[in-house]
């Protein structure tokens, strides 16, 4: 309980955190902290796909760019849309996808799924590609972000501090419904079947059910983070659907650790500062995450929560231990 209490006083003070930010991040930081934050949830999303159900996809980046693409073809063909009813029609567009193709997919397992879902982001990928029409191919969509229409009013995002509150409340409040899931019977079970699959089907739960409604919900939270994503660069282009995408997510995830809900969110920050930073001094960034990837994978598989976690029991230990001479003393002399 009192562990509960100190998440939450934790996510209280990160949102307090987060307003403040405008008023001390330069346009360029506040721009990259807004970047941070969606490709967070994406992370989150590809973290309880693969950390909580252990299901190694190589296509999540179709979900991703599926939710992007629909977000600005939808700008760009509807007059008059609201930016929260182009997220909704993205967001109904990926779980609909995320629905169709899951239960497709996930009559298989290990390997064979894993290369299924490539399939399937190369597949979407060729049609993104060569329906120039719709999508724009190669050159890719831009687009104007329109206002929020909230009923009784209608707020302007145009500006950059104004599109991070927007992002701060809505995907924020996003990931931490992701956070309440895993802790709700849905998710323990998606757990405990990662765990023991058998076991769960002999307790009478449908292994078949939970897993697809899991995969339809990390696809929907893919598409969500693809749709933010495209209102904040107001542009889209292949390279948000392509397996790079997905590449991007497995070093998030990898670099800030599998093992816990806020591991990925740290890998987001870290791959996203480091990206724009290596990006301004060399071209060749990609080979330096690379290398990245593979030190983490040899030599922090745990990633950086875990180490954090380690350094963390380490100085509690020292202190716990520090604490117990006296005692320990006494005892002797006794």
């Amino acid at each position: 309980m009192k562990q509960k209490n100190n998440s939450y006083i934790g996510i209280i003070v990160l949102f307090l955190l987060g307003a403040l930010m405008p008023f001390i991040l330069k346009r360029y930081h506040l721009n990259m902290l807004t970047e941070i934050i969606i490709f967070a949830l994406y992370a989150v999303s590809y973290n309880l796909l693969l950390g909580y159900a252990g299901l190694l996809s190589f296509g999540h980046a179709m979900f991703f760019g599926l939710g992007a693409f629909v977000a600005a073809v939808a700008i760009t063909h509807i007059q008059g849309l609201t930016l929260l009813s182009a997220v909704i029609i993205s967001f109904a567009t990926t779980v609909i996808a995320g629905f169709l193709i899951g239960s497709l997919l996930l009559r298989h397992k290990g390997s064979y799924f894993a290369l299924l879902t490539l399939a399937f982001n190369a597949l979407f990928y060729a049609v993104a590609t060569k329906w120039h029409s719709v999508t724009g191919g190669d050159d890719g969509l831009s687009i104007s972000r329109p206002e929020l229409n909230l009923g009784f009013t209608s707020l302007s995002v145009s500006s950059v501090s104004s599109f991070y509150y927007l992002i701060l409340v809505v995907v924020g409040a996003t990931i931490l419904f992701c956070w309440y899931f895993t802790h709700t019977a849905m998710g323990k079970t998606v757990l405990l079947m990662r765990e023991n699959e058998e076991r769960m089907k002999f307790l009478g739960y449908n292994t078949n059910i939970s897993r697809l409604i899991l995969f339809t919900f990390t696809g929907a939270l893919a598409g969500l983070a693809g749709a933010f994503y495209t209102l904040h660069f107001q542009f889209v282009s292949i390279s948000a659907i392509s397996i790079d995408m997905t590449t991007a997510v497995l070093l998030m995830v990898f670099i800030g650790g599998t093992g816990t809900f806020w591991g990925p969110i740290l890998g987001a920050f870290v791959y996203i500062v480091f990206q724009n930073y290596l990006s301004n001094i060399t071209d060749r960034w990609p080979l330096f995450m690379g290398i990245i990837f593979v030190f983490m994978v040899l030599y922090v598989p745990g990633g950086l929560s875990h180490t954090i976690m380690t350094i963390r029991q380490w100085f509690s230990g020292r202190k716990d231990n520090h604490g117990d001479g006296p005692i320990k003393v006494e005892e002797t002399s006794s």
